[in-house]
């Protein structure tokens, strides 16, 4: 059995699941229930300056019969009182000393703040902090969250501040509401930020009810805006996540957030430069209770892979991740159908016909059996056909041999350049 203990910029933990600052780590009991479930951490819902919260809070996102596909919010930061979360945190920390308990914190960008709620909340015994820098609702429009997030000047000074209180280490949760979110991870490592996490939720509207055009949710026939989250938005994350793995002047842990339901997200995230997981949307979806899938999958997988430790996974590969100028513009595939499995219900054709380069022909045998057939002179293996395709092995995509030498973009770029100077 591998060793699944990770060690977050020094925070210790028995496995690389946490569960993100969220409604399932409001509470003492909900976080004690997850230690006892199995999860390795959890990140303690935001505290902050007392708020009020609004009913309705939630709202689904469904896709061709796929129950909460992507997940939105509008709900704010703890409305519980301050003291009794330290009151709880002391309580859960005491009862799971092996378990990573992590503090996210929010305040008014000022110097005071920050330094007066790192030290009540390390006060209790908490394994480390989460500065939250990406609520994308309600707290931005106080100055705090995303406001703060997308400055990154505010994102290098609140780091900064947090970490002349601290004796823990400080993770700096990024927004992905940005542009680049390599500008603001550069600003918590340059405040001194021992970690960083991302993403936080995605600025959204999860839709309208066409019968009574009211937002989804609604409060009284009115909405908002709020954070988007689940399945839908992993591609987001990953590549955000991958974007700071792979940049030198990020040289700091990285916690990934965002879409992650199993353990191969998890995995993902890992290879791609995480050093652990947070879990938010498939815990509320389904219950504490997955943990036990994601520690037993993540276990099979190492072990068939013959990896002794999850640490030997983080970012095994983000060395094959780049920029497009630097893809090999002479590598080839081919679609090749599989008569044996085609099932001929054509969606590869119509798909390439009507959307892609039209190189699937539609034949006849003698017998006036009809057939799928693609030309591959004409295929550009874009894997549209195979993407679209409902039976699994009816559709190889092929490398073909080099007919030229790899040259990319940028090569190809730095040769002509060579000519016109000459």
């Amino acid at each position: 059995m591998a060793d699944l203990r990770i060690n977050l910029a020094g925070i210790e933990s028995p496995n690389p699941f946490w569960l993100a600052s969220a409604p399932p780590t409001n509470s003492g009991y909900q976080v004690q229930r997850a230690f006892e479930a199995g999860w390795g951490g959890a990140v303690w819902k935001t505290l902050g300056e007392p708020i009020i919260n609004t009913t309705a809070r939630f709202a689904a996102v469904s896709f061709n019969g796929k129950k909460v596909a992507g997940f939105n919010n509008i709900e704010l930061i703890t409305d519980r009182p301050l003291e009794v979360n330290l009151k709880e945190i002391y309580e859960t920390k005491k009862r799971f000393p092996n378990h990573a308990i992590i503090a996210s914190l929010m305040v008014e960008p000022e110097r005071e703040k920050w330094h007066e709620i790192v030290k009540r909340v390390e006060d209790v015994g908490v394994d480390g902090l989460e500065l939250n820098f990406g609520c994308p609702h309600g707290m931005a429009e106080r100055g705090m969250g995303a406001a703060s997030g997308q400055q990154p000047d505010l994102v290098e000074a609140q780091t900064m501040w947090a970490k002349e209180a601290a004796r823990t280490p400080v993770i700096v949760k990024l927004t992905p509401n940005i542009t680049d979110i390599t500008v603001t991870a550069r600003a918590a490592v340059q405040g001194g930020a021992d970690a960083i996490s991302m993403i936080n939720t995605i600025n959204s509207l999860a839709g309208v009810d066409i019968d009574t055009w009211n937002t989804i949710p609604h409060v009284a026939g009115k909405g908002a805006h709020g954070g988007y989250c689940g399945p839908a938005v992993k591609p987001i994350a990953l590549n955000m996540v991958a974007e700071c793995a792979r940049n030198p002047l990020i040289n700091v842990p990285i916690s990934g957030i965002g879409g992650i339901s199993t353990w191969k997200d998890a995995v993902e995230f890992m290879l791609m430069g995480a050093g652990g997981v947070q879990v938010c949307t498939a815990a509320m979806h389904h219950g504490f209770s997955i943990v036990e899938d994601m520690i037993d999958g993540l276990n099979n997988y190492l072990d068939e892979k013959g990896i002794a430790s999850v640490h030997d996974l983080i970012g095994k590969s983000v060395e094959r991740y780049s920029d497009w100028g630097n893809l090999d513009l002479n590598y080839r595939i081919v679609a090749r159908i599989n008569q044996d499995v085609c099932i001929n219900c054509n969606k590869c054709h119509i798909a390439c016909e009507d959307t892609s380069h039209q190189c699937i022909d539609m034949l006849t045998d003698p017998d006036g059996t009809r057939y799928l057939q693609v030309r591959e002179d004409d295929c550009v293996g874009c894997n549209l056909c195979s993407i679209v395709c409902p039976e699994d092995g009816a559709i190889d995509m092929v490398e073909l041999t080099h007919e030229q030498p790899p040259m990319t973009w940028n090569e190809r770029q730095t040769v002509l350049a060579g000519f016109k100077g000459n």
